[in-house]
């Protein structure tokens, strides 16, 4: 039978999602965790790449299980798991549902914050960088969703069958206090390091190196910027994972150290 598996990770120790020899990866951990608990080799499908260092306040992968158990296999596999990964649900599905294949959207968080915090290390990418320009940053964030060909904003466009992402909303937020920002993006598919490339463009706007329009022309030509700079993996979640069959709410919670000032960002 096929199962659906809803968890949420830390990313900041582990090299991605994707099972690799050599590296601590996510898929990795948990395939050896359900093969000792279940003694039989257990493989897994994730809904999709994260990349290194990268966290997933919601995921879901599918797993196919021919004898049923008759323990409590949710308890022994958060029992084994190291604290950095949370198993949520194990949710049996009628047919053979594709974890990765069948999502019709995925949504992100990256989150900046600018001062130094020992207590958002790893949980926010650290800026140094006052005097941001918050209402051009968010210019160019609404531009997102008028357009579907993001090949300028990819590493390896040429390896993508097409580059189109239909981009449902995009948004800049900033706390209160103005050194905390949350930028969030929802799409039918994402392309390779896509939206830590977006993020790097957007501060680059922020600290007055990229004007507005310079961000909408590379939309428009479809040309990749002369110099790429990715934004720091540690302040990117994939925190919403929606099936036409399947539509969860996250755990908030797992990015709890977040959370109480969301509410306040505008």
């Amino acid at each position: 039978m096929r199962y659906f598996v809803h968890i949420g990770y830390h990313g900041l120790h582990f090299n991605g999602w994707q099972r690799q020899p050599g590296v601590m990866n996510v898929q990795g951990v948990i395939e050896h965790a359900l093969t000792q608990i279940l003694k039989t080799p257990i493989f897994i499908n994730g809904c999709g790449r994260t990349d290194a260092h990268v966290h997933a306040s919601q995921f879901f992968f599918h797993m196919d299980i021919e004898q049923p158990w008759d323990f409590d296999l949710m308890f022994r596999l958060n029992k084994l798991l190291p604290a950095s990964i949370a198993v949520f649900d194990i949710i049996p599905m009628e047919g053979l549902p594709h974890a990765r294949f069948d999502a019709v959207q995925r949504s992100y968080d990256y989150f900046v914050h600018t001062y130094k915090s020992p207590f958002l290390n790893g949980h926010s990418a650290y800026y140094l960088l006052p005097d941001l320009k918050f209402e051009q940053m968010k210019q160019a964030a609404a531009l997102l969703p008028q357009y579907q060909d993001y090949r300028a904003f990819c590493t390896s466009p040429d390896k993508y069958e097409h580059t189109l992402c239909y981009v449902k909303s995009a948004e800049l937020t900033v706390d209160s206090s103005g050194d905390r920002l949350r930028f969030q993006i929802s799409s039918n598919r994402f392309l390779g390091k896509m939206i830590r490339i977006i993020m790097g463009q957007l501060l680059k706007v922020g600290k007055g190196e990229l004007s507005v329009d310079e961000f909408e022309h590379h939309l428009i030509s479809k040309e990749t910027p002369r110099l790429i700079t990715p934004a720091h993996p540690q302040g990117l979640y994939l925190s919403k994972v929606t099936y036409p069959y399947l539509n969860l709410p996250p755990r908030t919670t797992f990015s709890a150290i977040l959370q109480p000032q969301f509410d306040t960002f505008k």
